[in-house]
């Protein structure tokens, strides 16, 4: 479509910006191409005014204004609409370069050609598909291996649709043919709201939920180094007793199907390479993972090497568990081992997705309170050369690991709208301009900015509606209230009754 008439203004046209003259209706965001010599020169609108040279002069306005007024004067014909573009680049011999020539004033502006502009944000017609782009008919496809491999995140205020887009994400992966490339999905669930893959009709044998109670771990799989990741106060004596009692009881136990906490307590009163208070102390430290109850004799679940299939997604379940320490010890047991078996090529390539990041990979936190974040980094660091993906959701990115989020090389972000997370956002993300900055506080919900590795410039997309059952755990607000009194009707009756 033609959409007007390139014009000469102060400084434009030039080889960063143009305006043009409208003849038929546009929006801001909207991208343009302008056929430039033998090439086609290809950008943006980056605003849209209106001007009426009867107005331009505001003494005069308001000199008529005392008197007869404007309505005499016909002003409406001389009114016209002006659209300033942004220009990113030249699109010549199927790729794109930038422009060293500025387009001529009075040819004519058109609406980019949804092939040209395909290719020009890196879509990949096989990707996976999470909407389209705003003001075009363009589907927004993209490529599996830029969006995972070196990681990503999605951020956002509450209730702006960080869950829903999730929801897309791991649809278009579930729906993948294994001659397009599958992965494995591992999905930290806090809140048991994507429980309802288990029981959709197309996605639902894809799917395995694990109640985080049912988590489990035989202890002679636990090495004494993870143990004291996850109790980061030891002293060095405690250490070397905790150290010596597990090689023993491994080296003991070589042929037995396991041992227990009780046993390993055992080994530790036994040991003669330390004092009785150290000991205690230490003990005392192991009570707590004891209480735990996921460190077994025999038992173990999931089973990862089983258990981790392409295609297949795994949820684990945390909405049962109160205590965020020992969600932080589980997130950090199921990572390291994923990614250690991963490196060993034992399990297919993986993309862990965890579900309120900040809680397991804090910026500001005692080595106590964070015992997850060490992997989690490590992962963000060294995981693109095993095949082990992070995708990190967040409504707090100021509370997340610098180090992780930087890590994350493509940023889809939904609306924030707090000033320290948009300031913590545009330092951790280099894709993001001025005015992709500004943007985010008015998206609306189900609107998304992708910046980063996955595409070739900053892109507005709507996300597409969801295939998938949505069921969670937790009825809506109104539906408890009027549960609650019912119940209490109900026993007040009961009481009079008993009366």
């Amino acid at each position: 479509m033609e959409l007007g008439t390139i014009i000469v203004t102060d400084g434009t046209p030039s080889t960063t910006d143009f305006s043009f003259v409208l003849k038929n209706p546009v929006k801001k965001g909207q991208y343009v191409q302008v056929k430039n010599n033998d090439d086609i020169l290809f950008g943006y609108i980056s605003e849209i005014t209106k001007a009426n040279r009867y107005f331009e002069r505001a003494e005069s306005v308001a000199e008529f204004e005392k008197y007869s007024g404007m309505e005499s004067f016909p002003s409406s014909s001389w009114e016209y609409v002006l659209a300033t573009v942004k220009v990113l680049g030249v699109f010549k011999d199927n790729q794109f370069q930038r422009a060293f020539v500025p387009p001529s004033p009075g040819i004519q502006v058109f609406n980019a050609d949804n092939n040209v502009l395909h290719t020009f944000l890196g879509f990949d017609k096989n990707g996976l598909h999470l909407g389209s782009i705003e003001h075009h008919d363009v589907p927004a496809k993209l490529s599996m291996t830029r969006l995972f491999q070196k990681h990503m995140a999605i951020l956002a205020m509450s209730g702006a649709g960080k869950s829903h887009l999730a929801s897309v994400l791991l649809e278009e992966i579930l729906e993948r043919k294994k001659e397009d490339g599958r992965i494995a999905v591992i999905l930290i669930d806090i809140h048991g709201e994507y429980i309802g893959f288990a029981h959709d009709p197309v996605f639902g044998s894809k799917t395995e939920v694990i109640d985080g109670k049912d988590i489990a771990i035989p202890l002679k799989k636990i090495s004494p180094e993870l143990i004291m990741g996850w109790l980061p106060n030891l002293s060095s004596p405690q250490k070397d007793v905790l150290r010596h009692a597990l090689l023993t009881l491994k080296k003991e136990k070589k042929d037995a199907t396991g041992y227990n906490f009780k046993e390993l307590i055992e080994k530790i009163d036994a040991s003669d390479i330390s004092r009785d208070e150290v000991k205690r102390a230490l003990k005392r430290s192991l009570s707590e993972l004891r209480r735990y109850r996921f460190v077994s004799k025999k038992t173990e679940k999931p089973h990862l090497l089983s258990d981790i299939k392409p295609g297949k997604l795994m949820i684990l379940d945390f909405s049962t568990i109160d205590s965020l320490r020992k969600k932080q010890i589980l997130v950090s047991l199921i990572a390291r081992r994923l990614f250690n078996l991963r490196k060993k090529n034992k399990i297919p390539p993986f993309l862990l997705l965890i579900e309120e990041a900040h809680n397991f990979a804090r910026e500001k936190a005692e080595a106590s309170e964070a015992v997850s974040r060490s992997i989690i980094e490590t992962i963000a660091r060294e995981g693109r050369k095993f095949g082990a993906s992070l995708c990190l959701i967040s409504q707090r990115p100021v509370n997340l690991s610098t180090t992780a989020l930087s890590q994350c090389n493509t940023h889809i972000i939904l609306r924030v709208t707090n000033p320290n997370d948009l300031d913590h956002i545009q330092m951790s993300s280099e894709g993001i301009d001025s005015r992709v900055a500004r943007s985010i506080t008015g998206l609306k919900v189900g609107e998304a900015i992708v910046v980063g590795s996955a595409v070739n410039y900053p892109v507005f997309i709507s996300v597409r509606d969801r295939k998938s059952e949505k069921r969670e755990k937790g009825a809506p607000l109104h539906t408890q209230a009027i549960d609650f009194e019912e119940k209490q009707e109900k026993k007040e009756k009961a009481v009079e009754a008993f009366i």
